[in-house]
């Protein structure tokens, strides 16, 4: 993977170069600027610095690394961010594009970048990160070089405390591990016939595996089990009390098994109060005001039913008053894309496409399943990147950069992969 998003602390990457975000006078300021002197050696960066002298923002310059596990410090000029009607975009650009070629010329193999200007230079973190995708991206595209993007300290831990312990509960609560017919195989019966016979008591042992003498005491052997191993079973033909075919079930017990008592389900209590038994209706509406109410809003939704992925997802950004530049930058997909999304009504856009439009937009859930619905897109329990994905949306946390790190800490593919 020639790009790739890492939570770390850029001065103890192991890269030919990295790249610090510079002044235009041979000093250090504050945030990644004193990291990297600190790291390297304060006397001789700034001796090497101080050969350099002023430069521009946009401009760049290289240094040797010194202490530094990378063998170059490439300085990158940064842009102070005023109101982004004073070049900065450009500066910013200049400040990517020139490290890569200067970094490129120096035969570098690998560069680690942090997010450029985001920190005390004020510029807009998503149009940052937008600017930064574009410009690596284009570099990619004629040359080899593995580039990483590095966050850390402050930005870097924001989610971390309250969010990131939630993600891990809920991936464990909304991921189905055993998919399919291996919910069937050899690993489940296994698990059935020792619940059944009182060798174990809990049924959740996925990796637990039978020996002789175990099979003996049930009174089965492989031939048995091999005979339970049937992935395509047929249910109805199952005493699913017990967990495994009846035929078996007689020829291997002299005996038949005890089968587990199950608990009686509860009924689930009606989620409304019947009308007639509210005693106090002064702040609900009665059913036939709240579809006078919402008559108009439900309407319009009935306009929309047979709309395709572009004309629902631009009736939804204008209900929400969204501009085009917010959608794009937040997704951190490329103006002109967005323009070709926008004016092709029967664009179909592939599903990481799809979901950063939802991240995009600011979509809740249902919202995000009914638009990817459209392009025939669904939200799967078995896939955990689209687990992770459904947690930021549901905690309104519409940001691709983090949602890209909690992937790449769980080693999944990232919805920014460029190759």
């Amino acid at each position: 993977m020639p790009f790739k998003i890492v939570r770390n602390d850029i001065t103890k990457m192991q890269v030919d170069a990295i790249v610090n975000t510079a002044n235009e006078e041979p000093i250090y300021s504050s945030g990644v600027d004193t990291a990297v002197y600190k790291a390297a050696g304060e006397k001789e960066l700034l001796a090497a610095r101080a050969e350099i002298g002023f430069l521009e923002e946009g401009e760049v310059a290289i240094t040797p690394g010194f202490k530094l596990p990378s063998k170059y410090i490439i300085h990158a000029v940064s842009p102070y961010y005023l109101n982004g009607l004073q070049g900065e975009e450009e500066k910013l650009r200049s400040c990517y594009r020139k490290s890569l070629e200067i970094a490129y010329e120096n035969q570098c193999k690998s560069i680690a970048f942090p997010l450029i200007s985001t920190g005390s230079f004020r510029y807009p973190k998503d149009e940052g990160m937008r600017v930064a995708i574009d410009e690596i991206h284009a570099f990619l595209l004629k040359h080899e070089m593995m580039i990483y993007l590095v966050v850390f300290d402050a930005y870097a831990t924001k989610l971390g405390k309250n969010l990131y312990p939630a993600l891990e509960s809920y991936i464990d609560s909304h991921y189905v591990e055993d998919k399919g017919q291996e919910e069937y195989g050899r690993r489940y019966f296994k698990n059935v016939l020792m619940q059944s016979s009182g060798v174990y008591a809990e049924m959740d042992l996925p990796d637990a595996e039978l020996d002789d003498a175990e099979l003996g005491e049930m009174g089965l052997d492989d031939a048995d089990l091999a005979e339970a191993d049937l992935p395509d079973a047929d249910l109805s033909e199952m005493d699913l009390s017990v967990g495994m075919p009846q035929a078996n079930r007689r020829e291997s017990f002299s005996e038949p098994m005890p089968i587990p008592s199950v608990p009686q389900r509860k009924e689930a209590p009606e989620p409304f109060a019947p009308w007639d038994s509210m005693e106090d209706k002064s702040n609900v509406l009665e059913p036939w005001e709240f579809l006078e109410a919402n008559e108009s809003a439900l309407k319009e939704r009935m306009e929309h039913l047979s709309d395709t992925f572009v004309e629902y997802l631009m009736y939804l950004l204008k209900q929400k008053g969204l501009t085009g530049a917010q959608v794009y930058n937040r997704a951190l997909i490329s103006k002109q894309l967005f323009s070709k999304i926008k004016l092709n009504p029967q664009y179909h856009p592939d599903k990481s496409t799809a979901m950063r439009l939802c991240i995009g937009a600011g979509l809740n859930l249902d919202e995000t399943k009914d638009l990817l619905a459209r392009a025939g897109y669904a939200l799967s329990p078995c896939d955990k990147r689209d687990i992770i994905f459904s947690f930021f949306i549901e905690h309104e946390v519409f940001d691709m950069f983090e949602i890209d790190i909690a992937l790449e800490n769980h080693g999944l593919p990232c919805f920014i992969d460029i190759k």
